[in-house]
C-alpha cells in the first residue's frame, strides 16, 4: 500500500475551466507561485473539454468571451464553436505558464477546514493536499443533470447527456429522441436532422430564439486586431457596451421587452410556416424569463418532414417506446439529454466541509448565498469563483470571472496584511444582508416574472443571476470589507488590526 505525503499550498484551485485558469494567471500576477489546479480530468478546459456534441459554440461573442488579459485576434468567426475556444484555454495555460501548477486526474473528494492549524485538509485522486486558501472554480455547467425517467433502465439503445457525447454510438440512419430544448439542444437538432431517419425532439417548455449574428471574421479583420490592438480593444468594448445597455430592460423594466418578443415572433413566423407547428413552438412566458436563445438554422430542422415536436416532457420508457407526459408516444434507437446541469445543487458543495462541521450544501439546503458571489459564512478562506448570483442572462460570464478575480487578489493580500497565521470568515449578518439586498432586486427582474427557470432554485428563488450591470458587479468586489468579515487567528498568534494592504503592482 502506498502512503501519500500530505502536500501544502498556499493556494488550491480546484478546476481547470476559464475559472480555474484565470485564477492562476491571476496568482501568478500578484507574485504567488505556491499554488495547484486540482483538475478531475486529464486536460483542462472545463465545461469547454466536456461539451463536445455536434454543433457546440458559445452564444457569446468570441472577441467578449475571453480574457481581457489575454486577446485573442484570431477567433475565426463572431461565435466560435467548441474546438476553438477550448484550443484558446490550451493556448492561456501555455502563454502563462500554467502547466508547472496543473494536477489533473486528481479530483478532490473532500475538503475540510482544520480550525487548529487555519487551514483545508484535501483529500484527492492525486493524494493529500493542505492550503491556506481554497478557491473552488468548479462551475455550475460542469455536472449534468439527467431526470429520473421511470423505465429508463430497460431502453435497449444509447443514452447519454449532451455533455457526456457518446461519439461512438453512430446516429445516421437511426430513430432519435432528443429531450430537453436549452441552449444544447437547440445546437444539437439542427446538426443531426439531416442525418437521422427520425428526430423526435421532447419539449417541455419552448424557448424564445432570436437570430444569430454570427459569420466568418475576414482576414483583414484578424490582420488588423493582430496589427493594431486598438481595434479589437473597440471591438470588446461596443460589445460589451451594447449589453449593459439591455441590463435595464431585464433588471427593472421587463415590461418594455415586447419588441423583442415581436422579433422573435417573426423569426419564428419566418422559418415554420405550419401554424400547428408554430404554436407549438410559441413561448407563453416573458422573453428573457428563460434564457434567451440564438439559432438560424433550429427552427429550419424542426420544420423538416423527418422531425417531430412533442410539445410535453418525456414522463415514461417502455421499452424503446418514449411516453410524453400528454401521452404521445415515440419510438427511438438512441436517446440524447439536453436537460441541463446542475446549477443550485452542484456537488462539489457535497465535498466541502466548514468550520461548523456542516457541509457547503447543507448551509444552502435552503438555498445559495455568499457574500459577493464569493464567500460563505462558517467557510474561512473559502472563495468561489461563478458562485451564488454572479451568473448573467445577455452577456459575458468572462467578465464577472475577472471581477471575482479582482476579489480573490484583494483577500490574499489582505491576509499577507495582517501576518501570522490568519483567516477570514464572511460574517453571517455580512451574508444575509447582502443575500437580502439580491432577493430585494430579484422581484423587479424579468426572471422572476413567473416562469420555470434553471435560474431558480427548488424553493423558486433565484439564487444564480446578477440583478445588475457587469460594471457594477466589478465595483463591488474590487475590494473586500472588513467589516463583513472575522479574522480568525491561530492559537498562540497575536490579533492585529486589519490594516489594508495595498497592491503592488
Amino acid at each position: 500500500m502506498v502512503e501519500h505525503v500530505r502536500r501544502h499550498v498556499r493556494v488550491a484551485v480546484i478546476g481547470s475551466g476559464f475559472g480555474g485558469l484565470g485564477a492562476a494567471v491571476r496568482l501568478r500576477r500578484e507574485g504567488i507561485t505556491d499554488f495547484v489546479v486540482l483538475e478531475r480530468a486529464d486536460a483542462v478546459g472545463g465545461t469547454w473539454r466536456d461539451n463536445t456534441y455536434p454543433g457546440c459554440a458559445c452564444d457569446v461573442p468570441s472577441h467578449l468571451y475571453s480574457f481581457s488579459f489575454a486577446p485573442h485576434p484570431g477567433w475565426p468567426r463572431n461565435f466560435s464553436g467548441q474546438p476553438h475556444i477550448r484550443a484558446y484555454l490550451e493556448r492561456v495555460t501555455d502563454t502563462f505558464g500554467l502547466r508547472p501548477h496543473l494536477r489533473l486526474n486528481a479530483e478532490v473528494h473532500s475538503a475540510r477546514w482544520d480550525a487548529d492549524g487555519l487551514r483545508w485538509e484535501l483529500g484527492t485522486a492525486d493524494g493529500p493536499y493542505s492550503a491556506d486558501v481554497l478557491v473552488s472554480a468548479t462551475g455550475p455547467l460542469s455536472d449534468p443533470r439527467l431526470p429520473d425517467v421511470p423505465g429508463l433502465d430497460s431502453f435497449p439503445g444509447a443514452v447519454f447527456h449532451s455533455a457526456r457525447w457518446d461519439h461512438g454510438v453512430e446516429l445516421r440512419g437511426k430513430r432519435v429522441a432528443v429531450i430537453g430544448t436549452g441552449a444544447s439542444a437547440i445546437q444539437i437538432v439542427p446538426s443531426i436532422q439531416p442525418d437521422v431517419e427520425r428526430l423526435t425532439l421532447f419539449q417541455r417548455t419552448p424557448a424564445w430564439v432570436l437570430p444569430r449574428a454570427d459569420r466568418r471574421i475576414t482576414d483583414a479583420e484578424r490582420w488588423l486586431h493582430e496589427r493594431v490592438p486598438a481595434t479589437r480593444a473597440l471591438r470588446r468594448g461596443l460589445l460589451w457596451s451594447a449589453r449593459e445597455l439591455q441590463v435595464g430592460l431585464f433588471t427593472k423594466h421587463p415590461d418594455r421587452l415586447g419588441f423583442i418578443e415581436r422579433l422573435a415572433v417573426a423569426h419564428l413566423r419566418k422559418a415554420v410556416k405550419d401554424p400547428a407547428l408554430r404554436a407549438k413552438l410559441l413561448p407563453d412566458y416573458r422573453i428573457g424569463c428563460k434564457r434567451i436563445l440564438l439559432s438560424n438554422d433550429y427552427y429550419p430542422a424542426l420544420a423538416r418532414p423527418n422531425v417531430d415536436v412533442v410539445a410535453s416532457g418525456l414522463a415514461e420508457v417502455r421499452g424503446s417506446t418514449l411516453v410524453a407526459a400528454d401521452g404521445t408516444g415515440a419510438e427511438a434507437d438512441a436517446i440524447v439529454f439536453g436537460t441541463g446541469f446542475r446549477v443550485t445543487d452542484m456537488p462539489i458543495a457535497q465535498r466541502v466541509t466548514g468550520a461548523g462541521g456542516t457541509t457547503l450544501a447543507e448551509e444552502w439546503k435552503d438555498g445559495m448565498a455568499a457574500l459577493r458571489g464569493s464567500s460563505a459564512a462558517g467557510f474561512p478562506n473559502f472563495l468561489t469563483i461563478i458562485g451564488p448570483n454572479t451568473g448573467l442572462g445577455n452577456s459575458s460570464m468572462i467578465l464577472m470571472i475577472e471581477a471575482q478575480l479582482n476579489y480573490m487578489a484583494d483577500y490574499l493580500r489582505q491576509l499577507d496584511a495582517l501576518g501570522g497565521r490568519a483567516a477570514l470568515d464572511a460574517r453571517p449578518s455580512a451574508v444575509r444582508a447582502w443575500n437580502r439586498m439580491l432577493q430585494q432586486r430579484m422581484t423587479r427582474t424579468v426572471w422572476n416574472t413567473g416562469c420555470a427557470s434553471w435560474y431558480l432554485d427548488a424553493s423558486g428563488r433565484n439564487t444564480t443571476v446578477w440583478p445588475g450591470t457587469t460594471a457594477e458587479f466589478r465595483r463591488v468586489t474590487r475590494r473586500i470589507d472588513f467589516s463583513e468579515y472575522h479574522v480568525l487567528r491561530a492559537p498562540g498568534h497575536s490579533r492585529r488590526a486589519p490594516a489594508r494592504a495595498e497592491a503592488t503592482r
